[in-house]
């Protein structure tokens, strides 16, 4: 009876499992989820979080909306030279990137940010000028 049961234990572990692996992945990593176009967004650091899968920015724009900024996975951001005393809230800065393609999220993935006149690379192969 003990195996029977530890079978039974097993095949509902990896049926768990399999649920869970199986399921689409709902993270945003890639640029599949952001528009094709880059944007420019100016405004103010609300917050830098230099966490992984991705340091971010909280960025209040001058009509006081305030966007998720991803920037680029650690290595790329540390690879830019920003690093968590780059910035603080508080200063101005200037986005490059990829807007999320639904509207409704404010969201953009930087390939470039500027901080006090200094530029940040995160992903300089996808930076476009006009």
């Amino acid at each position: 009876m003990k195996s029977t049961l530890s079978r039974r234990h097993i095949v509902q572990l990896s049926l768990g499992a399999t649920a869970v692996l199986g399921r689409p992945a709902s993270a945003h990593h890639g640029w599949s989820w952001a528009e094709e176009e880059q944007s420019t967004l100016t405004g103010t650091i609300v917050s830098v979080s230099m966490a992984p899968p991705h340091p971010q920015l909280n960025v209040k724009a001058a009509d006081g909306v305030v966007w998720l900024i991803d920037l680029g996975n650690p290595n790329q951001t540390e690879r830019s030279g920003f690093t968590a005393a780059s910035a603080k809230p508080g200063d101005m800065v200037v986005i490059l990137g990829n807007r999320d393609k639904d509207k409704s999220k404010m969201h953009m993935k930087a390939v470039r940010i500027t901080v006090a006149g200094k530029q940040y690379d995160m992903y300089p192969e996808r930076i476009r000028t006009n």
